[in-house]
């Protein structure tokens, strides 16, 4: 297997069936979940998305939450 004139979408095609002959189709999916580093920033993203509530807005939304939560 020539590396050099395999595209990265062929490369990452036959680590994956390596992976999958060697640990199964389940420590396959594992091995990629412990691999993958993703992308982005998340600690800035995280920020864009829920600003920076203060502790008593978190109380008073986990508290407007609990009140429309439907009882068993």
């Amino acid at each position: 297997m020539n590396t050099k004139v395999m595209t990265m979408n062929e490369i990452r095609r036959a680590g994956i069936q390596l992976l999958t002959q060697n640990l199964g189709a389940v420590g396959m999916v594992r091995f990629l979940q412990q691999s993958d580093l993703g992308w982005g920033d998340y600690t800035k993203d995280r920020e864009q998305w829920l600003g920076n509530p203060s502790l008593s807005e978190i109380a008073s939304d986990i508290k407007a939450l609990r009140k429309n939560w439907p009882q068993p």
